[in-house]
């Protein structure tokens, strides 16, 4: 199962982690991610046990470890709201080196689609794209796979403007930000924040790893050179697999 910008993926009966657990990581990601922004308010144990269909009892279990983690804070009569703020320091690297790896490693992996389609943007990819709430966005699924094995899930948004050049065809056979230079757009800039994650069970089965595995995730958004985001992407890579060199260099001559 496949989650999209307005689908919230269920919890697995047929796995051993417990269904409380999983509840907790679908929720954390969505917290780490920023759909569910600082301050929000998540939904009640009843409307959460809905949902996912689970009791009542184990949505509230979800929540306190949502609390012991430190993402979300509990008050009687006031609910739960999300405390979580992403402690975030820049790092300043290549534009050109960065791009070049990119394309060079959707060259030499498979690409699975796994959906496409226009769709209404949301939080985080509105202000990520710097869009209004509601402007037609280009969703693109994939799985990234080396030598058939599946080392990467990427959702990727860009302004339906730009998406002209781009369905299933082009996208099995040339990296996304090729395809946006094919269409006029000179890439300019990169924004990326990398973090630890942990597979739900939507991810842990696209990766074919075991629940609350660990997950190395990138949420990274590609600008032109007047400064005007093009593509949004949240990558969630096999760290077993996969690992991301940086090759720093001291500003001093």
């Amino acid at each position: 199962m496949t989650k999209n910008n307005d689908e919230v993926a269920h919890v697995d009966r047929l796995q051993a982690v417990p269904l409380y657990h999983q509840l907790f990581l679908q929720l954390r990601e969505e917290i780490i991610n920023g759909s569910r922004a600082f301050g929000s308010r998540l939904p009640p144990e009843q409307e959460l046990a809905e949902t996912f269909g689970v009791s009542r009892i184990t949505a509230r279990r979800a929540l306190a470890e949502l609390a012991d983690a430190n993402l979300v804070g509990r008050k009687r009569r006031v609910g739960t709201h999300v405390t979580y703020q992403s402690p975030v320091r820049p790092i300043e690297g290549s534009i050109e080196q960065a791009m070049e790896s990119l394309i060079t490693y959707g060259r030499k992996t498979q690409v699975r689609i796994l959906d496409l389609d226009a769709v209404p943007a949301k939080m985080p990819v509105t202000e990520a794209l710097g869009i209004a709430a509601g402007t037609p966005v280009l969703r693109v699924a994939r799985v990234r796979l080396l030598e058939n094995q599946p080392i990467s899930h990427l959702v990727s948004y860009v302004p339906a403007e730009l998406a002209g050049g781009m369905d299933r065809s082009s996208l099995r056979s040339t990296p996304m930000l090729t395809l946006l230079e094919q269409a006029g757009v000179q890439i300019g800039a990169a924004t990326q924040i990398i973090t630890a994650s942990l597979a739900d069970a939507s991810l842990a089965n696209l990766l074919e790893v075991e629940i609350g595995s660990p997950i190395l995730r990138v949420s990274r958004t590609v600008s032109d050179t007047n400064r005007r985001p093009v593509q949004h992407v949240v990558a969630q890579f096999r760290p077993d697999l996969y690992q991301i060199k940086l090759d720093l260099h001291s500003a001093v001559a």
